[in-house]
């Protein structure tokens, strides 16, 4: 077996909004995680978490874990053992332009307003590209949680793949952690409808996919390489949720997608937005954005496919009807159509972060 390259540097970014408590966690279990047994030789972590303006007390959870004023414990529905790190960490804290901080445990950025998932993972790309040492970069979701031996298989996983563009592995469900959510994404060219390969199948007992079989690395979980960062660019910020990540592959150029058996990752899904989960169906705030996210990225990427694009929309529209739900038609067919948002999502998002989020080239109409 060959020898892993010494001491990979790997940043990453966790996007907040609402979300202390589980940035906390994730954030704990990632340097439990690093910190583990066998990590000499594999990957130095570098941590980045970016809050978008949260109105509650995240950024406080994190500076008082960081600070070691709360008692940190580790969730008891956590299905792995997992030793917390040492506290207090050294934390560096600023605004978007702020330097580098090479000796910080945990960086906190305040984004200064909510830019959606990828104007806060950006951000946060932004300042880890400052680290020369920052060979890779990995965006996970804060409900998200990093048991032991994921980092040094990611490390392993680096080291198997040179010249990968994006990189994913196999997110599983906390509250569930034998149902599989997302083994990486799959693409409907003709609708634009994505999926997750091996979702609902059992975590034991499911073959990993090849990685020609994916179309793209789920936002959850994805690591990208710097290389593909630097000729890709940051993540598109107009789709606000959803679909950036879709987009983000896309602009890989020949650089392929990897997969890496080991990287596992457990996930409290749709706790924020009321996104669809194994046997939950999504919010009218979800699947508005769902859906329009689905149609701007079959205009950039898919153009040909209109009419199957728009012909998907009126049927899933018809079928939030059949479901006595006619919040979620309406969400679905003016996400579709370009008719702007329904009331609830602007009330939801706020004057200032409306404004920002539906400034799209779809020519909303309020």
């Amino acid at each position: 077996m060959s020898k892993l390259p010494r001491r990979l540097s790997l940043g990453v970014v966790i996007v907040t909004y609402h979300s202390g408590r589980e940035a906390v966690d994730c954030a704990a279990s990632l340097l439990a995680s690093a910190r583990g047994e066998g990590q000499d030789d594999g990957l130095a972590v570098r941590v980045v978490i970016v809050d978008n303006a949260s109105g509650d007390d995240t950024v406080a959870e994190v500076q008082s874990w960081a600070s070691g004023e709360a008692a940190y414990e580790v969730p008891g529905d956590v299905p792995f053992k997992m030793t917390p790190p040492p506290v207090p960490l050294t934390l560096a804290e600023g605004g978007p332009d702020l330097a580098a901080a090479p000796e910080a445990d945990v960086v906190l950025i305040n984004s200064g307003g909510n830019l959606g998932f990828a104007g806060g993972v950006n951000i946060g790309l932004k300042h880890l590209a400052q680290y020369e040492d920052v060979d890779h970069f990995w965006v996970l979701n804060p409900d998200s949680m990093v048991p032991p031996g994921t980092v040094a298989a990611l490390a392993a996983g680096i080291a198997a793949n040179p010249g990968y563009g994006l990189m994913g592995g196999r997110v599983v469900y906390l509250e569930d952690p034998d149902r599989i959510q997302i083994d990486g994404g799959l693409l409907n060219k003709r609708t634009g409808v994505t999926g997750n390969y091996n979702l609902g199948q059992s975590h034991a007992g499911s073959a990993p996919p090849t990685p020609a079989e994916l179309d793209f690395i789920t936002g959850a979980s994805m690591v990208a390489s710097r290389a593909f960062y630097e000729a890709a660019g940051p993540m598109a910020e107009d789709y606000f949720l959803y679909y950036e990540e879709v987009d983000w592959a896309m602009r890989r150029g020949a650089m392929p997608l990897a997969y890496c058996p080991g990287l596992l990752v457990y996930h409290r899904g749709g706790t924020a937005i009321g996104s669809p989960v194994f046997g939950r169906t999504a919010s009218a705030f979800s699947l508005y954005f769902k859906h329009r996210g689905r149609v701007m990225f079959q205009r950039r990427h898919n153009s040909g496919a209109w009419m199957t694009t728009q012909a998907y929309s009126l049927a899933q529209a018809a079928r939030q009807l059949l479901r006595r739900s006619p919040a979620g038609a309406g969400a679905i067919l003016r996400a579709s159509f370009g008719l702007g948002a329904p009331a609830s999502v602007r009330a939801r998002l706020g004057p200032e972060t409306a404004a920002r989020a539906l400034g799209t080239p779809l020519g909303e109409r309020s």
